[in-house]
């Protein structure tokens, strides 16, 4: 897709000083991110929201502290194999979980410092408070209330830019307490749990069943669905489920949770089965990690055109709203994955394409998702069954792991990589990779297919031995049959 370039916002401001050309509301990384890239620009930005502290969910109770807990229980893993590696002496290893709090405390700490300082050299204006939309523009400006401290102050600016996240969602009739928990509460708890039950197998649930079990925890998967994480490719799911099982996890698929109740030291969960049979599960806790849902619910979007979708709000390309001048991005928007880098560039776009600068509008299709398990998934573009359900004439390649000499070296002969290409012209439709460091190397499958690349066009493209990424080589050619190391 070209760039395109809209009509120019202009340079002169018609308006008074403290009237700001972009009032954002949210500070998590779809709205500092837009904050930012829109002072870059050039603009008067206003960034408003309620927390105390800049970040949202991510930085706070989402990416940042799980990948920190993921990061330790990696080295928790190999600390396991020490005598293996050759490091010997160190007797029986001991977990220090207030060290691995505080450690991952000091990891939010420092990005919260680093937003406070980027907000100040690109003279974004942080302004704290709840934040409702009043209506439609008058007179080409819109007003934000802003509510703090129990005191309401109006934010004036010519374009409002909704930011406001998401929200973990429960199920009927729970509520999140010392037992049952959600990704709030398990990353602050006094001690990690000897046994844990997760409803919900998509990324989230996978993520903190992965980690504690890595520290020794007895680990339960219940998901609704016919396999975990469900969104990713069927040969993904299988693969994964078959790694968790080794790593010791109980996974049950099909499963439909009928109660959760405490008992006199933990939590019981009462659940039919895939073979419709009732079954209990005991635990210390238990987590729910059965998605998320937009804030979109008291932002005063009544009084304005804004159309909404079960909660989430529908944007154009560029994402705006069907109220001229009210755009929205992140986790509220409608058919878009809930993701920080997700959330990010849909920012820079609408900043863009309110600064009048070149954008290219997000695609669905091209955004990576990321899980952080052991092992961990990559993944973008259609998986093989969506390439054949849009009607490809669709041509695979799979490349395990076990064949990559880094995978050797490091100890990950865990999954494969897999391609999924366009028959015909040799398109790449989507990769899909489970193993070390998938997170890392999804990023070249997304450049290749921004590029609309070929398998033929990488085949032909050097990677460096030995390297993990060297396995997206052997399986570009595995699609022609011809991997060299397979």
């Amino acid at each position: 897709m070209q760039f395109q370039i809209p009509a120019c916002f202009g340079t002169e401001r018609a308006l008074a000083d403290n009237i700001f050309d972009v009032a954002v509301v949210g500070g998590g990384p779809a709205g500092y991110t837009a904050a930012i890239r829109g002072a870059e620009y050039g603009l008067k930005v206003a960034l408003i929201d309620a927390s105390s502290k800049l970040g949202g969910t991510c930085l706070h109770v989402g990416c940042i502290p799980t990948k920190a807990l993921l990061f330790n229980a990696e080295i928790w893993e190999h600390l396991k194999h020490a005598a293996e590696l050759g490091i010997a002496g160190i007797g029986t290893p001991q977990l220090d979980w207030d060290a691995v709090q505080k450690r991952k405390n000091g990891i939010i700490a420092k990005h919260v410092k680093g937003l406070e300082f980027l907000m100040k050299k690109n003279k974004v204006t942080v302004i704290p408070g709840y934040g409702r939309v009043t209506g439609s523009a008058q007179n080409g400006v819109h007003t934000v209330e802003v509510e703090a401290n129990g005191t309401k102050s109006q934010v004036k600016a010519k374009k409002i830019m909704l930011a406001t996240g998401s929200e973990a969602k429960m199920l009927p009739g729970l509520k999140a307490d010392d037992r049952v928990l959600t990704n709030i509460e398990i990353l602050s708890l006094a001690q990690p749990p000897k046994s844990l039950i997760v409803i919900g197998a998509g990324a989230v649930g996978v993520e903190f069943a992965s980690i504690f079990r890595s520290f020794g925890a007895e680990v339960t998967i219940l998901e609704f669905l016919p396999r975990i994480v469900p969104v990713e490719d069927e040969e993904i799911s299988k693969e994964l489920t078959r790694v968790l099982k080794k790593r010791g996890i109980d996974i049950n698929t099909g499963a439909k949770v009928e109660k959760v109740e405490r008992t006199g030291d933990g939590v019981k969960v009462s659940f039919t089965d895939g073979n419709g049979k009732p079954q209990t599960k005991e635990a210390e806790k238990v987590l729910v990690a059965v998605g998320r849902a937009p804030n979109t619910a008291n932002l005063g979007l009544e009084k304005t055109r804004v159309e909404m979708d079960r909660g989430f709000v529908k944007t154009n390309e560029w994402q705006e709203t069907a109220e001229p001048g009210i755009y929205a991005v992140g986790d509220i928007v409608c058919g878009m994955p809930l993701l920080a880098h997700s959330g990010s560039m849909a920012g820079m776009v609408a900043m863009a394409q309110i600064a009048g600068k070149p954008y290219r509008p997000l695609r669905r299709e091209r955004i990576p998702a990321c899980t952080y398990t052991e092992p961990q998934i990559g993944s973008v573009g259609f998986t093989e069954a969506q390439a054949k359900e849009q009607g490809y004439e669709v041509k695979v390649g799979k490349f395990p792991f076990a064949g990559n000499s880094k995978a050797t070296i490091v100890g990950g002969h865990e999954g494969f990589v897999k391609i999924v290409s366009d028959a015909k012209y040799g398109e790449i439709l989507g990769v899909h990779i489970i193993g070390q460091q998938a997170t890392e190397i999804i990023a070249e499958a997304v450049a290749v297919m921004e590029l609309e690349g070929t398998v033929e066009e990488m085949m032909f493209t050097v990677h460096a031995h030995p390297t993990l990424s060297e396995s997206l080589l052997d399986a570009y050619a595995s699609v022609q049959g011809m991997a060299i190391n397979a």
